[in-house]
């Protein structure tokens, strides 16, 4: 486990009290302020922890707001997997952290199959009685994941490589998604790779408790991306979770790793694809019809601090004109709002955006994360988007099924 970061950074300002939406949605919430650095000192005298570590979403709200710079996630983060190395997690948590090996063992079970068995009112009430609230939105199983459907693409030849990582939603629920951004890199100059070992960042590892799977998962990436970095390719995603855990995470929780491997900043794929506009090389569609868009910044990428970039590719685009919502977080924070204990937490969190969403007079909203996509449809009923399949519905408003 890393080094740990020195708590006496924090000048108790509460800054990030003020800007953390758990705190502000329940009182069963000390705040990022106590239960960071200040518990932090506690700690590390061996005093009991704080029950209430459990309800810190890492959200990255306290880390952006902080104008010193703190990083009061990761101090929780690695509180909570000391916790969880006194007391395991239990089998909810476990499910919740390895949803892609969790995939990858049902592979074998049609689509449908999977869904009926995940997704029916009986099974829904057995997952209740686990800790996965009835009422929370869960994602259906693709027919094919993204790497399979991949496996199958005739890509131009002659193309630059570009590895794209592609993350745990995007592969196994939403890999039309995932082919929208193949097209559009393809259009921009590359051909993009998914190197077969990659596997899942490790976020909902860390999120749930289960440090040693993510430094597992961690060290496997690295190896196999820092083959593909030292030749110059890019490597990008379309995941702002994947993007930072790669970016900020990994290199606080595991530093000996990127002794070891050298540093792998996985960029914004949104991020590449602006460029790539800007600089002429992705070719912008002309749509004639008009479409309002509402946008939301997930929290894990305003926490990069690299702009908005999805939002700027959608507002490049003729005709379409692009709202940002600006109304904080949704609330869901990867698995935190499927949980029975707070669930109603995750809604109180997310009412803003809901409210600002269904108010905005919007045909579509947007959004690079797949949970808040998932999350906002299921608060406000607008169809969310990821901003590469609206560009791509632009250029081919009935886009071809690979």
């Amino acid at each position: 486990m890393s080094a740990r970061i020195n708590p006496d950074r924090c000048i108790a300002c509460t800054t990030c009290v003020v800007h953390c939406p758990v705190a502000e949605a329940t009182p069963r919430f000390l705040g990022p302020r106590m239960i960071g650095p200040a518990c932090e000192r506690f700690r590390r005298m061996g005093l009991a922890e704080d029950p209430s570590l459990h309800y810190c979403s890492n959200c990255k709200n306290c880390d952006i707001s902080c104008p010193h710079g703190v990083p009061v996630s990761s101090l929780n983060m690695m509180a909570r997997a000391e916790q969880c190395l006194r007391r395991p997690p239990g089998l909810r948590d476990w499910v919740l952290g390895h949803g892609e090996l969790t995939a990858r063992w049902l592979r074998v079970l049609p689509a449908w199959l999977k869904n009926f068995g995940m997704l029916n009112p009986v099974t829904r009430k057995i997952l209740d009685v686990l800790g996965i609230d009835r009422r929370a939105p869960l994602p259906a199983f693709a027919p094919r994941t993204f790497r399979q459907m991949l496996r199958r693409m005739r890509q131009p030849e002659g193309l630059q490589k570009l590895v794209l990582y592609p993350g745990c939603y995007i592969d196994v629920y939403d890999p039309q998604t995932g082919l929208d951004l193949v097209w559009a890199m393809n259009r921009a100059g590359y051909e993009v790779v998914v190197p077969d070992p990659l596997v899942c960042c490790g976020l909902p590892m860390v999120a749930n408790g289960f440090w040693q799977h993510a430094r597992s998962n961690a060290e496997s990436n690295l190896k196999v991306l820092a083959r593909w970095r030292d030749q110059g390719v890019p490597v990008v995603t379309a995941c702002p979770s994947c993007a930072l855990t790669f970016q900020q995470d990994l290199p606080e929780y595991f530093p000996d790793l990127e002794q070891t491997y050298g540093a792998c900043r996985v960029g914004d794929a949104q991020e590449f694809l602006l460029d790539c506009a800007d600089t002429g090389r992705l070719p912008l569609p002309e749509g004639e019809q008009e479409l309002r868009v509402v946008y939301h910044a997930p929290c894990h990428l305003r926490a990069q601090g690299n702009g908005l970039p999805g939002m700027e590719l959608l507002r490049a685009l003729p005709g379409v004109s692009v709202r940002n919502a600006d109304a904080g977080c949704c609330g869901i924070s990867g698995s935190y709002g499927f949980k029975k204990e707070k669930y109603d937490i995750a809604r109180e969190v997310g009412a803003t955006l809901f409210k600002t969403v269904r108010e905005s007079g919007a045909h579509v909203a947007a959004s690079e994360c797949g949970t808040c996509r998932m999350q906002i449809v299921h608060g406000s009923g607008l169809t969310c988007l990821h901003p590469v399949r609206i560009l791509r519905q632009r250029a081919e408003p009935c886009p071809k099924k690979e």
